[in-house]
């Protein structure tokens, strides 16, 4: 019997893969239980930013007990579904989104999302002393979509799994900040329900964050900061695109713009989650289906961050020292100031 299910089609796979990947399950899982706790919607702490405390929690005290038995499926868990979960991600948006706040909700998620990126690389390299890596992941994190898109930028920056951590907890911080910040100094800013959401959904860093923060505010406020998050994440593509060529273009041998080209890593997760919001946008599957298919996203990209938290251990964030945070700290500065200028001004032309 035993010899006959070993013949049997993926029963390797399952043998050597199926511990670490139900591992990984059962964590994100207890994530999204307690992501569902009121004091963590408060919070706006997400299922994915839960995985990856609580794999790293496991990670630093069974995992190391268990690993040579579920490490490769903790391994195909942190890279195979992380980027089965990213091309999911786009039934969560359309591209009819664009329409819902014109051409300035485009401009200023533009602006933001190539500002913040930017400042990152060369402030954490520049300034803070950070390896190239760690401030890219921290750098998508603040500009895009947090977590999300500090999972889909360490593929093509390949970087490691404590950098991740360490990006997921700048991104944690001062995201939470923001939530407790920007319904307070509304009343202040001279900004319209609609405009304010904008500047929320321009300047927050997560999803679930933005969305806490826009209904605090009023309905206007909330469509429009959903809406704004919404035209961020549909960037995360081209912007994965162009990081690709950006890493080839600075590797050695790619003196010419056609040896730079040879060199990339095209990350075709990202031109999938194009495709899949395009077929969203037609709107041709049953609204089940797709709040299916969303809830299995969030399962996927949970089992991710709990794999990737179950990798890291906590002598590589000590040795990290201080400087994210610091870098989390400068952005979140202009994530909210220079993200009102911002807004202030496309807004103005229009």
């Amino acid at each position: 019997m035993s010899s006959l299910a070993a013949s049997l089609p993926g029963f390797s796979f399952v043998r050597r893969c199926g511990p670490g990947v139900l591992f990984s399950v059962l964590i994100a899982g207890a994530a999204a239980l307690l992501a569902e706790w009121p004091p963590m919607v408060k919070l706006g702490l997400s299922a994915l930013t839960l995985a990856i405390a609580l794999g790293m929690v496991a990670g630093n005290t069974v995992f190391p007990a268990v690993s040579g038995r579920t490490g490769a499926g903790v391994d195909f868990a942190r890279s195979v579904l992380l980027r089965a979960g990213i091309v999911l991600y786009g039934f969560r948006i359309s591209l009819s989104d664009i329409g819902a706040v014109g051409w300035p909700g485009v401009l200023i998620a533009m602006a933001m999302v190539a500002l913040t990126f930017g400042l990152a690389v060369r402030i954490g390299t520049r300034w803070l002393g950070l390896d190239r890596e760690t401030a890219a992941l921290i750098g998508a994190g603040s500009a895009i979509c947090g977590a999300a898109a500090v999972m889909a930028t360490q593929p093509v920056v390949r970087g490691e799994e404590h950098k991740v951590s360490i990006a997921v907890a700048t991104v944690v911080v001062f995201g939470t900040l923001s939530m407790v910040l920007y319904p307070l100094v509304y009343p202040y800013l001279g900004l319209s329900e609609h405009a304010f959401g904008l500047f929320a959904g321009a300047t927050i860093h997560e999803v679930a964050q933005v969305v806490a923060v826009g209904e605090a505010v009023g309905p206007d406020a909330a469509n429009a900061a959903v809406v704004e998050k919404m035209l961020r994440v549909m960037m995360l593509a081209p912007f994965l695109m162009s990081l690709s060529f950006r890493v080839a273009a600075s590797t050695p041998g790619a003196a010419s713009l056609r040896a730079c080209w040879r060199q990339v890593r095209v990350p075709w997760f990202a031109v999938l989650f194009i495709a899949v919001s395009a077929v969203h946008s037609l709107d041709v599957l049953p609204r089940a289906w797709v709040a299916s298919l969303v809830q299995l996203d969030t399962l996927l990209l949970a089992t991710a961050m709990a794999a990737m938290g179950l990798r890291t251990s906590a002598a590589s964030l000590r040795k990290a020292g201080a400087q994210p945070l610091k870098l989390g700290a400068l952005l979140f500065v202009f994530l909210t100031v220079g993200g009102y200028a911002v807004n202030a001004a496309v807004l103005a032309l229009f």
